[in-house]
């Protein structure tokens, strides 16, 4: 938001300096992102009329002119000038007179001299030598009743200032002139002078007939016929030099006047060419198929969540936005149909984006613009198009007001207890109830309670914390106290049986994994491939149309990461992440990191693909697969044992997959991708995955103290015929429960698998798998006896429970 400060004083004109605005303005919220001057230094310019002018003599595109500039001597001036002619009036600049810096970065002095033979007595002043703009067609050309003789930057009203301010998006109600007054009258407690004007009288019976189609669109709509006006008027210089100031270029009269009261009011409006309308308008959502061109150029098509204004032949208007070509106004214009209206900002919202460009209008709607004053700005607009436009022939009918939908005002109540707990210092009803008077808020008290009713123009004020802010604001934050925290600042410790998902980050990385970071929202097909999720939780207003569900597995990711390494030439990727999934469940209620209804657990997923290391001397180059992983899963948890049984899952390979179980509960899974999403991915591999629960690998078992055995430990090992079907964990298991069950085999300490047989000596449906059994005493050296006792403990165990036999 830009404006000038001359302008805003002509609404309230607080005694401080421009520097004390512009920090009260910041302190208050209204962030003056940069001041500058509207004109460059200079002096000894004057407004000048040229008396006479003639043809110098020796040089055939110069004049040599006779200046009036009141100060009892006429001045002789050569010009170069085209549009240089007797009776304007412009900029002189006398001698002695410092210009603003030219090329070389210096001043530019004007000094008598002689040019070609003829003396010079000043400088007619173009725009562009006085750094006023880039127009160097001629001299800046002066109204007639500029009076002659007066400093020009006191005529021109150049000691002026331009604030640039940054608003944030809940205050709407500044982006006017009028709303940066409002807010400085009730901070500094001065008079506020609102723009006046006199009403139009009618003289014109007549009406464009409007239907509102769309009441959750549009709540109110208000226009008038005006017929007789000459669009080529000039606009008035005060009115260009604020309209400039405010970032605004002018284009013409019509055009620049719904600007200003734009900028002014706050109120954006839109004048259309009432003879270019067929029939009658229709403000409704748009249909599939439509099209416009726009003013700006670009034709757009539009759809049922756009909002349009027609007539009985085409589309005239995207609402709030911008207007259509077909009815623009231009220089010929002299009938017009001037209209303003309450559009509803969530039905302008993201719809400007939509089309790749942001309008002004569009920008004020979408965050909220006064539904209460549409017809007197109707009337503001039309007493400046008749002051500026107007003809003996101009005829102006009455405003057709129409009201359909306008947003309920509900009281908003603050507590002053609640106030003074927030703020931090001590806040008093009364003053309470006079910062909410000078803000100009409608108020009902009770001792110790305000109930205020927001006005029209307010749409950032909902909840009492609203309220707080506003009182803070008035209060003036630099006028609260920087205290200490009444709590003492003390560094707890963390648990030593839980590890940050920070250190869980460390390990993955010492594994040769590699960290990235997703979106929670992906395709819908991915939930359906590799979480078997045909209802996953869908966004309301996804950021892309593809990203349209919330993830419930981090694996389709990571997998996306692997495809985009591949193309790009990577053969070897090892990555991991961690993050939030989501799911639906009916028992989470509302909390401070929980929303009803969603269950968002934290998930460590990782993936490897390719060969197990990079290409070496050492080893032979061999692709990753189910253990290799399964060893780094089992890394991870160490030194908890992790117990791994088959599963079954959409995503994964039948045969090449296994739920991970932890004391009992099932926490993740592992596996390779199914050769059916490695077909359909275009994956020249199949990358091994796992996911598990981050909760149940963060807990981790606090180090205690154990005996070490100073005696030697015995190997013993064991071959075991079972069935095919025979799983290895279910052996695990049984020896695990014997182990529990029998004390002698309290001295077995370590079981591994070091051998899987099948061939020549074995039924087809039979396999043999060695176990390699290390145990060992802390009180004693192992007796051949004892150890013999445990195996057979073993061995009996698994016969009796699997059939197996040891395999002679």
């Amino acid at each position: 938001m830009q404006f000038s400060e001359n302008w805003l004083r002509t609404m309230v004109n607080p005694k401080m300096t421009s520097d004390e605005l512009s920090h009260m303005l910041t302190m208050s919220g209204l962030e003056v992102e940069e001041v500058e001057a509207v004109a460059p230094p200079f002096s000894n310019v004057v407004v000048g009329e040229v008396l006479e002018v003639a043809k110098h003599p020796n040089a055939d595109r110069l004049n040599v002119c006779q200046v009036d500039v009141k100060t009892g001597t006429i001045l002789n001036i050569v010009c170069g000038a085209p549009n240089v002619r007797v009776g304007m009036k412009v900029p002189c600049a006398m001698a002695g007179a410092v210009l603003p810096p030219g090329a070389d970065g210096k001043p530019f002095e004007i000094k008598v001299g002689q040019l070609r033979g003829v003396e010079s007595q000043g400088m007619l002043c173009s725009a562009r030598e006085l750094k006023l703009s880039e127009d160097h067609g001629g001299l800046l050309e002066l109204p007639d009743d500029a009076p002659v003789g007066q400093n020009f930057r006191d005529y021109f009203l150049l000691n002026d200032l331009k604030f640039t301010i940054k608003l944030t998006p809940n205050k709407a109600d500044c982006l006017s002139v009028l709303g940066v007054a409002r807010e400085v009258s009730a901070l500094t407690d001065t008079p506020l002078k609102q723009p006046t004007f006199q009403t139009v009288a009618v003289n014109l019976d007549e009406k464009l007939p409007v239907k509102i189609s769309a009441p959750d669109l549009c709540g109110r709509f208000a226009g008038r016929v005006i017929r007789g006006l000459n669009a080529k008027a000039a606009t008035p210089q005060w009115m260009k030099q604020r309209l400039e100031r405010s970032g605004q270029r002018p284009i013409s009269a019509l055009v620049d006047i719904s600007n200003y009261v734009m900028l002014e009011l706050g109120r954006p409006s839109h004048v259309f060419d009432l003879d270019k309308i067929h029939g009658s308008l229709d403000v409704r959502w748009g249909k599939k198929g439509e099209q416009i061109k726009l003013l700006n150029g670009n034709t757009v098509e539009v759809d049922e969540w756009v909002g349009v204004i027609a007539d009985d032949k085409e589309l005239e208007s995207l609402a709030g936005i911008m207007g259509g070509d077909a009815t623009s106004v231009s220089l010929e214009t002299t009938n017009i149909y001037l209209e303003a209206a309450f559009w509803f900002p969530q039905a302008i919202q993201g719809r400007a984006r939509r089309f790749n460009f942001s309008t002004d209008a569009a920008h004020r709607f979408e965050r909220g613009v006064d539904f209460a004053t549409v017809v007197e700005h109707i009337e503001r607009i039309t007493a400046l198009l008749i002051e500026i436009c107007g003809t003996p022939d101009t005829k102006v009918a009455a405003v057709d007001d129409q009201i359909v939908n306008l947003p309920k005002r509900e009281p908003v109540k603050v507590r002053t207890a609640r106030a003074t707990k927030v703020i931090g210092v001590a806040i008093t009803d009364d003053m309470i109830a006079d910062i909410f008077t000078r803000l100009g808020l409608q108020f009902t008290q009770e001792p110790g309670l305000f109930a205020v009713t927001p006005p029209s123009f307010r749409f950032d004020i909902e909840i009492e914390e609203d309220l707080i802010e506003e009182i803070a604001r008035v209060y003036g934050f630099e006028n609260i106290p920087a205290l200490p925290p009444v709590a003492a600042s003390e560094m707890k410790i963390a648990p030593e049986n839980v590890r940050s998902l920070f250190a869980i980050r460390h390990l993955l990385a010492d594994l040769d994994y590699q960290e990235v970071v997703n979106f929670s929202f992906v395709e819908s097909a991915w939930e359906a491939d590799f979480a078997g999720n045909q209802a996953p939780i869908k966004l309301l207003n996804p950021i892309a149309s593809q990203m349209n569900v919330m993830r419930s597995s981090l694996i389709a990711s990571l997998v996306a990461n692997v495809r985009y390494n591949i193309n790009r030439k990577a053969n070897r990727v090892r990555v991991f992440e961690i993050g939030a999934v989501f799911h639906r469940d009916a028992q989470v209620q509302d909390g401070p990191l929980e929303v009803a209804g969603y269950h968002q657990p934290k998930r460590v997923a990782g993936l490897a693909y390719g060969p197990v290391a990079d290409e070496q001397w050492g080893q032979d180059t061999r692709n990753v697969d189910f253990f290799d992983v399964k060893a780094d899963l089992e890394a991870l948890f160490a030194p908890r044992v992790l117990r791994f049984a088959r599963v079954e899952h959409p995503s994964l390979h039948p045969g090449r997959s296994a739920q991970v179980e932890l004391d009992g509960k099932n926490i993740g899974l592992i596996g390779e991708l199914h050769p059916r999403l490695q077909q359909k991915y275009d994956l020249p591999l199949a990358p091994v995955v796992f996911e598990i629960d981050a909760a149940a690998l963060q807990q981790r078992d606090v180090p205690a103290y154990a005996e070490i055995s100073k005696f030697p430990a015995v190997t013993r090992d064991l071959a075991l015929v079972v069935k095919q079907a025979v799983q290895v964990q279910e052996l695990r298991d049984i020896f695990a429960a014997e182990q529990q069950r029998n004390a002698a085999c309290g001295i077995i300490q370590a079981i591994v698998l070091f051998d899987e047989y099948q061939g020549k000596g074995l039924e087809n449906d039979e396999k043999s798998l060695a176990f390699r059994f290390t145990l060992q005493d802390t009180q004693n050296t192992l007796q051949d006896d004892t150890v013999d006792a445990a195996m057979a403990a073993i061995v009996a165990a698994a016969t009796g429970k699997l059939a197996a036999r040891l395999r002679t």
